[in-house]
């Protein structure tokens, strides 16, 4: 296995799409799909911390405690059902990951205080903005544990990658053949790019680049 720093800076380098692409191709479901940055520009990769949301009981709960045990590098991943009606993430929780170094968050859900990840630049994910607090509503019921994140399941461990086109999750022991994969796509599409600007026609640059075969999950060409 590759350096996790290398890792980090190649799932950087080919972005979600291509990644989305190899993960077609090997019949990985990892694409969660409606959680979004907070602004396009924000982009990150690293392995996932998990929490699991649940709703609050009679005697209340804490939202964000497990904070302090989130290594510099990881990859904060809420579960909290999709639910739109209560954030879990707000102004103190971004202060802290920031200065720790933590790579971004992903909320199956909503955030709040989005000024300030903005301010910051600390990538946050989720499925919208909104402004009421998750006190005495959710609480953090497990921590590293399997959870879904917009139908995906991610465990401890596996990779994220976000960037302006959406967020996915690839399974820790299958990161380095999507990457290998999505790298030979971004390389054909680079080739087809460069065959059109030369005046070729697309069909005739991606029949030469063999595209459709990178794409599809049994690697025939269609």
């Amino acid at each position: 296995m590759a350096a996790e720093g290398d890792l980090v800076s190649r799932l950087n380098a080919v972005g979600v799409t291509a990644l989305s692409d190899a993960l077609d191709r090997l019949g990985i479901e990892g694409q969660a799909l409606g959680i979004m940055p907070v602004v396009r520009s924000m982009r990150f990769a690293g392995r996932a911390f998990t929490i699991r949301m649940l709703p609050v009981g009679l005697t209340g709960g804490s939202v964000g405690d497990y904070i302090d045990d989130v290594e510099p590098g990881q990859v904060v991943v809420i579960d909290n059902d999709g639910r739109l009606d209560t954030t879990v993430w707000g102004d103190i929780l971004t202060f802290v990951a920031h200065s720790k170094d933590i790579a971004a968050t992903v909320i199956d859900g909503v955030c709040r205080d989005s000024d300030r990840c903005v301010e910051l630049g600390y990538p946050v994910f989720s499925k919208a903005v909104t402004m009421r607090t998750g006190k005495d509503r959710v609480t953090a019921d497990a921590y590293n544990v399997p959870v879904q994140v917009a139908g995906v399941r991610v465990a401890p461990g596996d990779w994220l990658v976000g960037d302006a086109d959406g967020v996915l999750a690839i399974p820790e022991g299958r990161v380095g053949e999507v990457i290998e994969i999505a790298e030979a796509i971004e390389a054909a599409e680079q080739t087809i790019r460069d065959a059109v600007a030369r005046g070729s026609r697309l069909d005739e640059a991606r029949k030469a680049a063999n595209y459709h075969a990178l794409q599809t999950r049994d690697g025939a060409n269609n």
